[in-house]
């Protein structure tokens, strides 16, 4: 198991884990159908959505590391979905 925060700076999905800290709190993040705090625990197989502004990103945990090169990060999930969100949907 990892936290999240820290699952989405080694995947690379968000630079900073302080900026997925701050993600979570806007409960942008969530975890299995579960709205996610930055503590939250991810395990392998696990599927996570995130919202980046009017963009939505599904994707289903494949690795745990706690540290990895740039060009391994990719492969620690796999990319479900991305949507584009209407503006007004907030």
């Amino acid at each position: 198991m990892m936290r999240i925060d820290k699952f989405l700076k080694v995947s690379r999905l968000i630079k900073r884990r302080t900026l997925a800290k701050e993600v979570a709190s806007k409960g942008r993040i969530v975890i299995n159908g579960n709205v996610a705090k930055a503590g939250s625990n991810v395990d392998i197989g696990d599927e996570i959505a995130i919202r980046f502004g009017q963009k939505k990103v599904t994707l289903r945990v494949e690795r745990l590391e706690s540290a990895t090169k740039k060009e391994d990060a990719e492969g620690m999930y796999t990319l479900l979905k991305e949507e584009f969100i209407e503006a007004d949907a907030e």
